[in-house]
């Protein structure tokens, strides 16, 4: 979430206001308490969509007026507060002094966490030349048939009453999915480890439920999946970034985090940039799990989609991997739509994430898991990620030809060897330039997104000091890619454009 308050200094200090006066108001209100600890700026920032430095001036405030004390290395806590004339809580009276604006929302610590709303999506804009969003698929490709036969092959199935299932899944789909992760993947697995959950995103909340503790250190690789970051950030974490280059998470740097308890990665195709972890450092995070005993969450999002790469065996196919947790979806091989993803989990894990799912939600939608469970024992569904690789391959090379063709040298490609999307970096312009791009592009008809906000801060120092964008294909046709690419061209090269090409 980009918070568009943070783009001048005025602004930025009313940002750092409202974060002081909602923090002021937890601590007078007891929502955090003598001694507790307040989320780290890091943290927070990557929560609210906000500079650190905003943050950072919010606490500081709230140091010199006393309400938190702090010690060096250490995150900021509530300091004990007491009137000493009256020898009473200082809360007290000044909540008597400024009552609660009527209808203001009391929240828990998590509550508060996500106060800020959920993160802006961009809404789909059929009025576009070309929108390069990512995330998106055809709605061409779904297989409407195949999926409409899996559907009434779930439905005629007799039940005798109508009940809660297993919160871990349908046993068929699990049963499906183990022989699918085995033939695709060439994962081991048994259906006893596998967890149906509502999309990816639900996985990811069960693992910060699971094993994550206020204050607990989560490896994260960045530039990453926001959501990702803010799930572990809501769970009172301690995200610590881990910088990328061509060969994935530079494990050198997680060596140090001996207290982290968890890692989230993206070995197979590093989301945005692309890269493929290597095996070197593939075995080195294996290692340093085993000998810290952190868990490594292999979220492989994209896994049915390579080109010019060989498929990339999970990490969990490697040998001492007992620690990794296996995460898929079927968002990007169906449809984002219908919220349906797995995990497969050590076996000493499967009773506390079972049991989380089903305080959660009790289990996913019976129907959807059976149909799935049928198209995938029909072989249709294999059928249709075949069919699915292909026209996202013509869809590939087309976006490859026409930037190659109207750009040039003047962007870099980053990883177009897989998945449904490529970062290109523009070579001429600065990263201080890429709001404006947006903004220009958004203007001309076409819609790019930037890859700023995937990092965990504006001034990381791996982050490249060009402006970038995240372009999806996926939801696009051959002939709408090339005007957009053609569009985005034109406006570079149009006045008012710094760095455009001559």
């Amino acid at each position: 979430m980009v918070d568009s308050e943070t783009s001048g200094g005025e602004a930025s200090t009313g940002a750092a206001r409202r974060i002081y006066e909602a923090l002021r108001a937890q601590i007078l209100e007891g929502t955090y308490g003598p001694r507790d600890r307040l989320p780290s700026t890091r943290a927070l920032a990557a929560e609210l969509g906000v500079s650190r430095t905003t943050v950072t001036a919010a606490y500081e405030q709230l140091l010199s007026e006393g309400y938190l004390e702090s010690r060096q290395g250490a995150r900021s806590r509530v300091a004990l507060l007491r009137d000493q004339e009256a020898d009473r809580p200082v809360k007290e009276e000044r909540s008597k002094a400024t009552p609660e604006p009527a209808g203001a929302a009391r929240l828990s610590r998590f509550g508060a966490m996500l106060g800020g709303g959920p993160a802006w999506v961009p809404p789909v804009s059929p009025g576009l030349v070309a929108d390069f969003r990512y995330g998106d698929l055809s709605a061409a490709d779904f297989p409407t048939e195949p999926w409409r036969r899996a559907v009434n092959t779930a439905l005629r199935r007799r039940r005798q009453r109508l009940a809660y299932d297993d919160p871990g899944g349908s046993a068929a789909l699990r049963a499906a999915l183990q022989a699918y992760l085995w033939r695709a993947r060439g994962l081991r697995s048994d259906p006893g480890q596998i967890i149906i959950v509502n999309g990816s995103q639900q996985g990811l909340d069960l693992a910060a439920r699971v094993l994550v503790d206020p204050g607990d250190r989560v490896a994260m690789e960045d530039p990453g999946y926001v959501m990702a970051r803010r799930v572990f950030a809501a769970a009172g974490a301690d995200v610590v970034p881990i910088a990328v280059d061509e060969e994935g998470l530079r494990t050198e740097l997680i060596d140090g985090l001996v207290d982290a308890r968890l890692a989230y990665v993206t070995p197979s195709h590093q989301f945005p940039l692309g890269s493929v972890l290597s095996a070197r450092r593939r075995q080195a995070l294996l290692h340093w799990s085993r000998s810290t005993g952190a868990y490594v969450i292999e979220d492989d999002y994209d896994g049915e989609y390579r080109y010019d790469i060989q498929p990339i065996p999970p990490l969990q196919t490697m040998a001492h991997a007992d620690n990794v947790i296996y995460l898929g979806t079927i968002s990007k091989s169906l449809s984002p739509m219908l919220r349906l993803g797995y995990l497969v989990v050590p076996p000493s894990l499967y009773p506390a994430f079972a049991a989380a799912k089903q305080l959660v939600d009790r289990h996913s939608p019976v129907l959807e898991q059976e149909a799935l469970a049928a198209m995938i024992s029909s072989g249709a569904y294999e059928r249709h990620i075949r069919r699915s690789r292909r026209n996202n391959g013509r869809r590939r090379e087309a976006l490859l030809g026409a930037l190659k063709a109207e750009l040039g040298d003047a962007v870099t490609i980053s990883g177009a060897d897989a998945g449904l999307h490529v970062v290109v970096w523009f070579e001429r312009l600065d990263k201080a330039e890429e709001g404006a791009l947006i903004a220009r592009a958004r203007g001309a008809g076409i819609g790019l997104y930037p890859v700023s906000p995937l990092y965990a801060a504006a001034d990381a120092g791996h982050r490249p000091d060009r402006a970038g964008v995240v372009m999806g294909y996926a939801g696009l046709d051959a002939a709408e890619i090339g005007k957009g690419v053609a569009a985005l061209a034109a406006l570079l090269r149009s006045p008012g454009t710094e760095g455009a090409r001559a």
